[in-house]
């Protein structure tokens, strides 16, 4: 044999297959294979019997009753309500277990007892007296005796099935006294069959009682077997206990709705059970596999009606003629709780009208007697594959093949519990496809790494040298590049300091900050990386966009003599650091170095936004808009200072704000009270308002464009016209793509948009800032679009109920589709605004202003 035998592929599938094999016995993959049968269970679609109803002992029945238990004579008068309405069968899976007797009743046995013994009970005057003592004794005795009564109202009625428990286990001896006869007269017959018998018990843990069972028409077991997991996917049909058999409670509750009793009820161990004519297969140990029904569109599979419903008479009785009524506790704490494939939390009672619709309509899921022959071949044929077929393969043929053999077996599964309710296991021979896959494809993988890690080792050095090559050539891009595919070592560190420099001396900062950064990740500590990092970041903050090569002053940061860095200028300001990135470009803190004023610049690359074509037109719009928006002087606008141009780069030099926009308390957990909300909107109304009346419609306003600073409670208005500038740019920034949930309907539609526009648009701020939602969301643009054009906005009170109604109404109004029921000008719109938060109401109707006061009118550019 060869040394590296154990290195083959065959081999290697060989060994994945016995580790399967040897785990198919576990609980890992038995818990897969009912994983599996629980999904084929809820892909069937089988209707519930309509014989079987469910009234349950729910939170309702124990807050309307009392506190559980209740007084035994509860469930006499409910016995005798549905025993008058001809119910078929009534199964209780309560376990009436102790009697239930009076603290009192043994007194007014023992005074009953005294008063008919007296001598004076037949003398005199006295014997009137003593006689109706007695029969008020007798009346206490007969009423606080409710076990009597059950047992009473099961005689009248003749067909009630209770349950009884065993405890499971093999018997050690004998049982230490004999079974009540009650029990007795259920046991069933034992026919042929195999060496099987059902599941062992050694005791009756909690039995019913002799007054309740003595009335009953029959009494079943109500045990249940869990799965390798702890589902509930089984019914024990019958348990063994000693040498006699007894059914299950489901069984007895379906015999007697057949009007057949025990006797008729027969076992062939290790196979079936027959109720009548009725056979059910079974496993070994008699157990059935239970059929669960689906809910239907969100109803429970069984009627269920809550039992203080029933006994109150707010669902009749006659609702029950010819039922099989099951009764037991829904309510928590009160009653057990399995987990089923129905439901992680199926109580006792519904699981029992699962098992008996299952009975009934011979629905039960069976596994075949040549399950285990087949289960064993289809691995082997899988394991042959994985062995000997697959190492074979390419990866292409063999991830299709492994594919579509996989496919296979899940339909297989599926198909034979769907189409012929057998269950055969086929998770172990998947498992073993797919980690014998699995795994001979990461070995094949780990083998190829290695070859590629040798490979990697000599292209490393081939892309130094290039690397070298063009940095000696000037071409520092392509040695950045081929650098950055060579592992980073102590001799690499020395060439990515070089092309640093290099960057440096083109005055590329940002590019040399990016070399230093990747020096810096690996050895913090090499030369002065450090120093130099900080040094190139600084530099490369106060980089601006244009020629450097232009003619006059230049937009890049100069290095001059001894490291230090000469600021650039825009226009007449001095250029101090980035502020951030706005909607096409970078905003820049500036100063004016003649009156000292300190300016926020924002700047716009137009020749990268707009065709070469359309860039002159584009400019003047640009300036008339600066132009316009600077007209505009009102406090809650933020001023513009100057405008100009530098090297195809269009500047805005306007007021420095302190704060922020109002995006932070738009979300739920950061929003402001509803007064401040409407302090700030009323104020923005004020500012759209002395707009609009200049001419001039915003296109934008949304929680971004407002500026708030709390310290100062100071609210400011910007980007008046860009909204209007970017519709024709070539990226879109900015354009009604970027916020279309605050657009309103008219301007989704392209129609001509004015003031009343902007105010739609504020009143869509509005409700955001007061519930952390927008009114109106939706999963595509389309939606979005539709739903702003043509649905209410969602109820704002049921997002955050605090919201005050005169606001709601306010709201209303302000967001109506047709901009003639809106608020027709800023002033209105904050003045209604300001009275509804202080009482007054937002919902009166408006009142007609002119066309020219009212609307803004949009600025044709």
């Amino acid at each position: 044999m060869k040394s590296g035998f154990w290195k083959t592929d065959w081999f290697f599938g060989l060994v994945v297959a016995v580790v399967v094999l040897v785990a198919g016995g576990s609980d890992i993959l038995r818990s897969l294979e009912r994983k599996a049968y629980d999904l084929g269970v809820k892909a069937s679609s089988r209707s519930p019997s309509d014989k079987v109803a469910v009234i349950a002992i729910d939170k309702q029945a124990i807050d309307n009753i009392g506190r559980w238990p209740w007084s035994r004579e509860v469930h006499a008068r409910m016995v005798d309500l549905l025993s008058a309405a001809k119910a078929k069968v009534i199964g209780y899976t309560v376990f009436f277990a102790e009697p239930q007797l009076d603290p009192g009743y043994q007194y007014i046995v023992k005074l009953l007892d005294i008063a008919e013994r007296s001598p004076d009970a037949g003398a005199g005057a006295s014997a009137g007296a003593s006689g109706q003592l007695v029969a008020l004794l007798k009346e206490a005795e007969e009423a606080l005796n409710t076990d009597r009564k059950l047992a009473a109202s099961l005689q009248r009625a003749g067909n009630v099935v209770l349950p009884m428990l065993f405890a499971l286990g093999e018997p050690r001896g004998k049982p230490d006294k004999p079974l009540p006869e009650f029990v007795r007269r259920n046991a069933l017959a034992l026919q042929g069959g195999g060496a099987d018998l059902p599941e062992l018990t050694s005791a009756i843990d909690v039995p019913v009682l002799d007054a309740l069972g003595g009335a009953t028409a029959a009494v079943g077991h109500l045990n249940a077997v869990p799965d390798v997991d702890g589902a509930i996917r089984t019914e024990a049909l019958a348990v063994t206990y000693y040498d006699e058999f007894y059914p299950s409670l489901a069984v007895m509750i379906v015999a007697k709705s057949l009007n057949l009793s025990a006797a008729d009820v027969k076992i062939r161990a290790g196979d079936s059970l027959q109720i009548g004519n009725l056979k059910v297969s079974t496993d070994p140990a008699s157990r059935m596999y239970t059929y669960f029904y689906a809910n239907r569109e969100g109803k429970p599979a069984f009627p269920v009606d809550s039992f203080y419903d029933v006994l109150a008479g707010k669902i009749p009785a006659d609702k029950y003629r010819d039922k099989i009524v099951l009764i037991g506790p829904t309510a928590a704490g009160v009653g057990s709780i399995f987990v089923t494939p129905a439901s992680p939390a199926t109580p006792s009672v519904a699981m029992q009208a699962h098992t008996v619709s299952s009975l009934l309509q011979e629905h039960f899921f069976v596994v075949p007697a040549w399950a285990p022959i087949a289960e064993l071949l289809i691995y082997l044929l899988v394991a042959a594959y994985v062995i000997l077929v697959l190492p074979r393969l390419k990866a292409g043929p063999a991830a299709a093949l492994t594919g579509g053999a996989l496919v296979l077996l899940i339909a297989a599964h599926f198909g034979l519990m769907l189409q012929q309710a057998l269950w055969v296991q086929l998770m172990v021979p998947a498992t073993l496809l797919l980690a014998g896959h699995l795994a001979l494809v990461t070995k094949r993988f780990i083998v190829t790494e290695r070859a590629k890690l040798k490979s990697d080792e000599d292209s490393a050095e081939s892309n130094r040298m290039l690397g070298l090559a063009y940095q000696g050539q000037g071409q520092l891009d392509m040695a950045w590049d081929k650098f950055r595919q060579v592992p980073r070592s102590e001799a690499l560190l020395e060439n990515l300091y070089n092309l640093a420099l290099d960057f440096e001396r083109k005055r590329q900062f940002n590019k040399a900050e990016a070399v230093f950064r990747h020096i810096h990740e690996f050895n913090p500590k090499f030369r002065d990386v450090e120093a130099k990092l900080t040094r190139a970041k600084q530099l490369s903050e106060t980089v601006m966009l244009g020629g450097a090569a232009a003619a006059g002053r230049t937009n890049t940061s100069i290095l001059g003599e001894g490291g230090t860095v000469e600021k650039p200028m825009l226009g007449r300001y001095q250029v101090e650091k980035e502020l951030g990135k706005g909607a096409m470009g970078v905003v820049y803190l500036g100063k004016d170095p003649k009156i000292g004023r300190v300016v926020a610049i924002k700047t716009m690359a137009l020749a990268q936004e707009f065709e070469p074509e359309e860039l002159t037109e584009v400019k003047e719009r640009f300036f008339r808009e600066a132009e316009t928006a600077g007209r505009l002087s009102h406090p809650n606008i933020v001023t513009i200072y100057d405008a100009g141009e530098e090297h195809d780069l269009c500047f805005i030099a306007m007021e420095l704000l302190k704060g922020g926009d109002l995006v932070p308390f738009t979300k739920t957990a950061a929003l402001l009270p509803a007064e401040k909300v409407v302090s700030i909107v009323a104020r923005v109304a004020d500012a759209l308002g002395y707009a609009h009346k200049q001419g001039v419609v915003h296109r934008d306003v949304k929680p971004a464009n407002v500026m708030y600073h709390p310290d100062s409670d100071s609210v400011k208005v910007t980007d008046f016209g860009i909204a209007r500038l970017t519709d024709s740019s070539k990226t879109k920034t900015g354009m009604v793509l970027g916020t279309p949930s605050y657009m309103s309907p008219e301007q989704l539609a392209g129609k001509k948009v004015e003031g009343r526009s902007d105010l739609f648009s504020l009143s869509v701020s509005l409700y955001q800032l007061l519930c952390g939602k927008l009114p109106f969301e939706a999963d595509s643009m389309a939606q979005l679009m539709f739903k702003i054009a043509n649905e209410s906005p969602t109820d704002i009170l049921s997002i955050n109920p605090n919201v005050p109604p005169a606001i709601v109404a306010f709201l209303d109004r302000a967001m109506a589709k047709n901009p003639d029921d809106r608020f027709q000008s800023g002033e209105e719109f904050a003045q209604a605004l300001r009275a509804a938060i202080s009482g007054g109401s937002a919902g009166a109707p408006r009142t007609e202003r002119p066309a020219a006061g009212g609307q803004g009118v949009d600025i044709e550019l």
